[in-house]
């Protein structure tokens, strides 16, 4: 990292380790039992896991699949890896790949590589071989810890010899499953469980822990050293690694915590639908729950029925989701039926995409819980801003900064102007939960934290109780004869139809205007609705320019792998449609 963006990044700490005494807009909004100049105490990651297994040894700390692992005998699991991780060359700063889905395998080696001294580099487990390849070289990661599915394992086998990997840890799923459970899948999924390779390259995750439990000290610098390289979904390009230390995570743990004072320690029950490779579930499902001695009941993959059963058999409080999941909860029929019981959820948290309003108040009405939108990205840990759980809520605005957060907006064509309470511009984060930089990208760096403010790419404003409001992303706003549009903004108006299940607005090419609007639209299940009636629905809630010029009706959209609507594979789409047809 080049001496610009450390003196950078030095002055940010600075500024967040000594917040002014000038109150902030937002101070006022905050209800009396969050405090926003609350002291943040930052320390290793991995200290989070110890001090839960001292704290509540006998608690449950992950419930998967019914079988249930306390913390003590994870924090035990933890130390075992550790030293195993170690045994295999694990020393301070290296860089050790996981690709897991939610399972105890990918808890345990989170931390048990924080504890080795290593730097987590998590991998999406459903990208495809290019992508794999490219995030390996560009970590410079030589270990990756997988699972014995083909669907996953066999990516990660073609990565060795052929990139800078070298070794996998195999960590097999029905280890992991209580019993009759675990030989019930031995039986069932016998011809498609991977065989581990007898040769040095690989190691069992059973092996890697037959060890003592006694890791070499590692001395850690919460401030210097790098917990997490997380990389950046590539919604602006090509995907990047945002270093986050191990301050940033666990600042942002304590953060959280003092959002949600009345979290009950050792109590509470984290819902974990949400893969924890994501940031968002990295941070709030799992070191949330870590910090706070929550059980977190851990699902492999998203499936509805098996989520709404377990919410009303196992009682979750905590339930952080994206917006997607709330639609599909709010268009279940047992749900408007009360056939399942709901009232559990203390916190429902919507993250990762925007909310709604439509479907917020729907899933309030049905479940009796608020629906807290928040808002944060992989550079910010991620979360910065959230609606609290008490006093005054804003529906439609990303809610307000947590403790020790500066929100500022700046002028888009001079980011270097902060710009007046109430004006539009570009939505930039000051905090102690802000990356130190990307990895290897000291341009890209200095240019996203510039003058010690991290730079969102998202436009927005703040109001004059000193609430966030998101308008767009800065690349996302369609330029139409001149006029700047913001799909989001005609997404809410097309959400107030009745028979809309889901919708994504994006700007093709145009030839006249540049651009033009398309909305494609999904119908909930026995609706019915064309783009004539639709087009008559918004002409007195859209301008002429926002209103769509093309809707195209699908039996589904495209999500990413996190259940996000996918603009970018629409756009994608009408790219390639285009060219085909001006080459032939």
């Amino acid at each position: 990292m080049n001496a610009r963006i450390g003196a950078l990044r030095n002055k940010n700490m600075s500024e967040q380790t000594q917040p002014d005494t000038v109150p902030h807009l937002w101070e006022k909004s905050l209800p009396d039992d969050i405090d926003w100049r609350a002291p943040l105490t930052p320390g290793p990651l991995p200290d989070l896991m110890e001090n839960a297994a001292k704290k509540y040894g006998n608690r449950p700390a992950i419930d998967f699949m019914d079988r249930i692992y306390t913390y003590g005998e994870v924090a035990d699991l933890v130390n075992r890896a550790a030293k195993g991780l170690q045994d295999q060359g694990v020393t301070k700063g290296k860089h050790v790949g996981l690709m897991l889905p939610n399972c105890p395998a990918m808890v345990i080696s989170y931390y048990a590589v924080l504890r080795a001294g290593g730097t987590v580099v998590n991998f999406n487990p459903l990208y495809a071989e290019d992508e794999i390849r490219e995030q390996i070289e560009d970590s410079e990661c030589e270990i990756l810890i997988t699972l014995d599915m083909p669907l996953i394992y066999d990516k990660a086998a073609k990565m060795l010899g052929k990139t800078r990997l070298n070794k996998i840890v195999l960590a097999t799923m029905a280890e992991q499953l209580p019993f009759p459970k675990s030989l019930l899948y031995r039986l069932l999924r016998r011809k498609s469980i991977v065989t581990m390779p007898n040769d040095s390259r690989h190691i069992s995750f059973k092996s890697l822990t037959a060890n003592d439990g006694r890791p070499a000290v590692v001395d850690i610098d919460p401030h210097g050293d790098i917990a997490v390289l997380q990389y950046t979904g590539g919604t602006t390009g090509r995907p990047k690694g945002a270093m986050l230390t191990h301050a940033n995570l666990t600042n942002n743990v304590q953060q959280a915590a003092y959002f949600f004072p009345e979290t009950n320690f050792g109590e509470e029950v984290m819902m974990g639908v949400l893969p924890i490779f994501h940031v968002f579930a990295m941070t709030v499902v799992m070191n949330f729950s870590v910090h706070a001695g929550a059980k977190m009941i851990l699902l492999p993959r998203f499936e509805l029925e098996t989520a709404l059963k377990i919410i009303h058999k196992k009682r979750p409080t905590f339930f952080p989701a994206v917006p997607t999941i709330y639609i599909a909860i709010n268009n279940h029929p047992d749900v408007a039926a009360k056939k399942y019981d709901l009232t559990s959820m203390k916190y429902c948290l919507a993250g990762g995409d925007t909310l709604p309003r439509e479907v917020q108040e729907k899933f309030e009405s049905l479940s009796g819980c608020n629906l807290l939108e928040g808002y944060g990205l992989s550079e910010t840990s991620p979360v910065a801003l959230c609606n609290p759980p008490t006093g005054k809520s804003r529906p439609g605005s990303l809610g307000l900064p947590t403790p020790g957060t500066i929100v500022e907006i700046t002028d888009v064509e001079n980011p270097s102007t902060v710009l007046p309470q109430g004006e539009t511009g570009e939505i930039c984060i000051t905090g102690p939960q802000v990356m130190r930089g990307y990895w290897k990208r000291e341009e890209e760096s200095a240019a996203a934290l510039l003058d010690g403010r991290f730079h969102t790419g998202d436009v927005g404003y703040i109001d004059e109780d000193g609430y966030t409001f998101l308008i767009d992303r800065l690349k996302e706003i369609i330029i139409a004869g001149g006029y700047n549009i913001y799909p989001r903004h005609v997404e809410e108006a097309i959400y107030r139809h009745p028979a809309v299940e889901e919708v994504t607005v994006a700007g093709i090419e145009d030839d006249y205007r540049q651009q033009t609007v398309k909305a494609y639209v999904k119908l909930r299940a026995g609706q019915s609705l064309d783009a004539e009636e639709l087009s008559a629905f918004l002409k007195d809630k859209l301008s002429a320019i926002e209103l769509p010029k093309q809707i195209e009706f699908r039996d589904e959209l495209p999500k990413t792998l996190i259940g996000k609507l996918s603009k970018k594979e629409l756009v994608a789409e009408e790219a390639a449609k285009r060219n085909a047809s001006t080459s032939t």
